[in-house]
């Protein structure tokens, strides 16, 4: 009998929404508003939360509104009361969406000019904008959003939004003025980046993705131009790549059993920098996360005179001075949890910066390299190869890194964490509601940069809750990052991984009835030990 873990889920594409119309002209000859509609309509009659309530179904001015009418048209066929809502100029609608109108009315369905007030509704469709709306919700619409949001929390109904929640900017996750919250959400031909980051978790609520019968690799194609419009040199150098949806399967292949002949040795020295006066603690986290995320032996380097000499919790911790920590023998080093930036901080950071090894910056690090000109030079100087660079910046000292402010971070996380491993010649993962992970270009040996410079790959990482908002967190994940270095993982697989535990780690927590609120950082540990070992487990070839 097969007693393993059940395999480990695949990753996922992220699609920009230029990509997305490119593979939409590419498969212009297929009936895809159609499809989209009738895939709308099979949700919707899960969803319904009172059989006997009809449907609203928002539909707007362009294609987004050619699949809600398809949706109404479908609902109706099933004997579903449907009310639609819509001022959409027929002269100006697609040929599609004009046709799907028709249909609608054809098929005896009436439009209403605005939404019935006193009407209890068993889910409502939002069917306004797709994905090519970037601005504030003007007039009827920021009426209308407002309106059904109050009237689903009225009638305790979902809330089922078409392709993206009118409002989301599709690429980014910036939630525009008037934009809509949805419970659930079935995006078409390929998932969207700015569902999973920035306010996009928030107003996407559960996420379906509906191919619509296009070849789920038929978006690589499409990425060098539609078979009617070549992209041009120009295009290309503005067009986001595509990203992935984290999953574990991108770091399958480093979820190895150990071999029974092993030792310490063979699993890495981990050293943590940081602990300054009054800050003790978080060097600690960190030193106490990678001992028991694996590392063959465990450092910690505080820079307070007065730091314990041993860690009454995890004795097994080698507590030491900075400065003795820095003629170590090290695998992995992590400098930044409770660093401090004082002049003894920047001397010790430059000391590290000079090591050769894999190099984890987070904290006060990362503010010391924001502060010093010769810092942020010395980082971006190191070799990739032979000693990387990782950065785990929150989006306050990712502003700090790129001069402006956290507001411009938050309005495109994708760009900054991209910006950031160009720059910094770096790793990264701005950390955040979807953290954005970036790889400098060639750090794969096939990534090159995109023609804007920046580099290609790029993912975000699904896992994680409002838990995690507490302090102590990133801590713990620099300790999980420099020990699966120190473990001997690749840069990128690491930091990915270390990502994904973690996030998944604080869910499994919640799942079980610890938190969200007053979820701590150290209940997080074991929490990624128990998960990696049955990640690991799931790996393992049939006995």
């Amino acid at each position: 009998m097969d007693t393993r873990s059940p395999r480990l889920p695949g990753t996922s594409p992220l699609l920009p929404a230029a990509l997305l119309r490119r593979l939409e002209a590419a498969h212009a000859a297929q009936p895809l508003m159609a499809r989209a509609g009738e895939a709308a309509a099979r949700w919707a009659e899960q969803l319904r939360s009172d059989s006997a309530r009809p449907v609203l179904v928002l539909a707007g001015p362009g294609n987004n509104g050619g699949d809600a009418f398809v949706c109404a048209t479908r609902l109706r066929e099933a004997d579903i009361d449907v009310v639609v809502v819509s001022r959409a100029d027929p002269a100006r609608l697609s040929a599609d969406a004009h046709a799907a109108r028709q249909a609608f009315l054809d098929g005896g369905g009436a439009i209403a000019a605005d939404i019935p007030v006193a009407t209890p509704w068993g889910l409502i469709v939002d069917g306004l904008f797709g994905i090519g709306l970037a601005r504030d919700l003007a007039a009827p619409y920021a009426a209308w959003t407002a309106t059904a949001q109050a009237q689903a929390r009225r009638d305790h109904c979902p809330i089922l939004a078409l392709d993206v929640p009118s409002g989301l900017d599709a690429d980014t996750g910036r939630a525009w003025a008037g934009a809509l919250q949805a419970t659930h959400t079935l995006t078409f031909l390929a998932d969207k980046p700015g569902l999973h980051t920035a306010d996009g978790p928030d107003l996407a609520g559960a996420v379906r993705i509906a191919e619509l019968g296009v070849a789920a690799t038929a978006w690589a194609a499409a990425a060098s131009g539609s078979p009617n419009r070549a992209a041009s040199t120009a295009d290309d150098a503005h067009l986001l790549p595509p990203g992935r949806l984290l999953a574990p399967a991108d770091f399958a292949p480093w979820l190895k059993p150990r071999p029974k002949n092993s030792h310490k040795g063979r699993n890495g020295e981990a050293g943590i920098l940081g602990g300054a006066p009054g800050m003790t603690g978080a060097a600690l986290l960190a030193g106490r996360a990678a001992l028991v995320l694996g590392a063959g032996r465990t450092f910690v380097g505080c820079l307070d005179p007065q730091a314990p000499a041993v860690d009454i919790v995890h004795p097994e911790l080698m507590l030491r001075r900075g400065e003795a920590l820095l003629a170590t023998p090290l695998s992995a080093l992590a400098v930044g949890p409770g660093l401090g930036q004082d002049d003894a901080a920047r001397r010790d950071l430059a000391t590290a910066l000079g090591l050769a090894v894999p190099l984890v910056l987070d904290a006060d690090a990362l503010n010391l390299v924001a502060r010093e000109p010769q810092l942020a030079a010395q980082v971006a100087a190191r070799n990739p190869g032979r000693a990387p660079t990782l950065l785990t910046p929150h989006p306050a000292e990712a502003a700090r890194l790129l001069a402006c402010d956290t507001a411009a971070i938050q309005a495109d996380r994708i760009a900054a964490a991209r910006t950031l491993a160009a720059r910094f010649n770096a790793h990264v993962a701005l950390k955040g509601c979807g953290t954005v992970l970036a790889h400098p270009p060639g750090s794969d040996g096939n990534d090159p940069a995109n023609p804007d410079g920046l580099p290609t790959a790029w993912a975000i990482n699904p896992s994680g809750n409002p838990g995690m908002s507490t302090a102590g967190m990133g801590d713990v994940l620099s300790g999980i990052v420099v020990a699966l270095l120190a473990q001997g993982w690749p840069p990128g697989p690491a930091l990915e991984a270390a990502v994904h535990l973690h996030g998944a780690a604080a869910d499994a927590l919640v799942a079980a009835g610890t938190g969200p609120v007053g979820l701590t950082a150290g209940e997080t540990i074991p929490a990624a030990r128990s998960l990696l070992n049955r990640w690991v487990g799931a790996t393992l070839p049939l006995g």
